[in-house]
């Protein structure tokens, strides 16, 4: 909603528009803290024509009528019964409440002002300087558009988010280059923005640049503005060895929260399943062995991605081999069946399933003393969905014939539920 017009000084202010006037001031002020004297005890709303009963209790007039209308005799705070049902304009109070908001509101004008100031102050200052002036100049603003809408608003109606890309080239120093990137993912772009400005081979390396050598947030901001620029599967991003390096270090990184280890399995998630040829690099790159290798450390939702990328990478010849290749790779996966969720168990079983084409005999074998045969029947009996329960009765049966049926029993650690 537009800010208030401010009356000129010599135009006298009339009684009729002053509630229009409250009305906008208030609608404005919505998340300022108001007096409790100025609250109506109906609506819980700040009053905007305070009259006052003949119990000496105080309401907003459009609210009291309301309740008189629907046939009370009475005062909704006291519950006196009301022996004149007169309205008394409370003319001190109605004063009162104009003068707190209209101070409130010029001081909020003021504010805003100074803030859209500062931002053109900001953008001005970017088109001057160069070196560690300009770094300073894209912290200040990444800091005031970050915290103030209205920044945002100065920087998109002032040619400022053109002026922001226009500072990532192939010369631009990281400095300069993480702070441009922190300010463009706080905006609310459209994939079109994006694309028009970052779609070119340069600005993709130093994207990815920034972010193999970044700090920890530079590294989440810049995997954030990959994601945004991959809604189309954009060739110049995911076709970068450089990119799948940082994100494979983002999802080793074992010294900073799970949220950066789940930034970048995300990410690795979006490329990986829209690309093959990206599939046969991450696992050329040693991607397998890594995520195998964090599996333990994972909480569950990104153990679920996880074990989906796995999944995915294991549908590759290339992806079994090196599934199969990882130390105690089988009873490492089979301890993730029926324990986070029924997408886990899927995606580990789809994960097994494929180790067992290339090796059967040893995977059965290992698959059973890890306690496998007992995890599909319990996915056999559960409620999952049809499919699971289909994949986990043929594992069973493959696994069976490497072993007697009491054997077989054995290992199940559930005699008395087979019998």
């Amino acid at each position: 909603m537009p800010l208030y017009e401010e009356r000129k000084k010599d135009e006298p202010l009339k009684m009729g528009e002053v509630g229009v006037d409250l009305k906008l001031m208030i609608d404005e002020l919505d998340s300022v803290e108001v007096p409790s004297v100025f609250i109506c005890p109906i609506s819980l709303e700040p009053m905007q024509d305070p009259v006052t009963l003949c119990t000496g209790q105080t309401y907003d007039r459009s609210n009291i009528l309301k309740w008189l209308s629907l046939g009370h005799k009475t005062c909704p705070t006291t519950m006196q019964e009301l022996w004149d049902d007169s309205l008394t304009p409370n003319t001190t109070l109605s004063h009162l409440i104009l003068t707190w908001f209209s101070h409130k509101h010029t001081a909020m004008k003021k504010s805003l002002e100074d803030i859209q100031g500062r931002a053109l102050h900001l953008l001005d200052t970017l088109k001057r300087v160069k070196g560690q002036a300009r770094v300073r100049a894209l912290q200040d603003l990444r800091e005031l558009v970050g915290s103030h809408s209205n920044a945002r608003k100065a920087l998109e109606e002032n040619g400022g988010v053109a002026l922001v890309f226009s500072l990532l080239g192939p010369f631009t120093s990281h400095a300069v280059g993480s702070e441009a990137v922190g300010i463009i993912v706080g905006l609310d772009l459209s994939y079109d923005q994006l694309k028009g400005s970052l779609m070119h081979p340069a600005k993709v390396s130093l994207l990815v640049d920034i972010m193999n050598e970044g700090t920890i947030d530079t590294k989440m901001n810049c995997a954030k503005l990959i994601e945004m620029l991959l809604v189309e599967g954009s060739n110049e991003v995911v076709s970068s060895l450089s990119l799948l390096v940082g994100l494979l270090r983002l999802v080793r990184d074992k010294k900073h929260p799970i949220g950066v280890v789940s930034t970048g399995l995300i990410l690795l998630k979006a490329i990986v399943c829209s690309h093959e040829s990206v599939r046969i690099s991450v696992i050329s790159l040693g991607g397998i062995p890594l995520l195998i290798e964090i599996l333990p450390s994972l909480n569950n939702e990104c153990l679920e991605v996880a074990l989906y990328i796995l999944e995915v990478l294991s549908t590759l010849e290339e992806g079994g081999m090196a599934l199969k290749e990882c130390p105690n790779i089988i009873p490492n996966v089979v301890k993730y069946l029926m324990r986070v969720s029924e997408r886990c168990t899927q995606f580990a079983l789809s994960i097994l399933w494929a180790i067992y084409k290339l090796a059967p005999e040893e995977c059965a074998s290992q698959a059973v003393e890890a306690g496998l045969a007992a995890k599909l029947l319990l996915v056999i009996q559960s409620g999952c969905n049809p499919v699971l329960k289909q994949m986990s009765s043929e594992f069973l049966k493959l696994c069976s014939l490497n072993y007697s049926t009491s054997i077989l029993i054995s290992k199940c650690m559930l005699t008395s539920t087979i019998q």
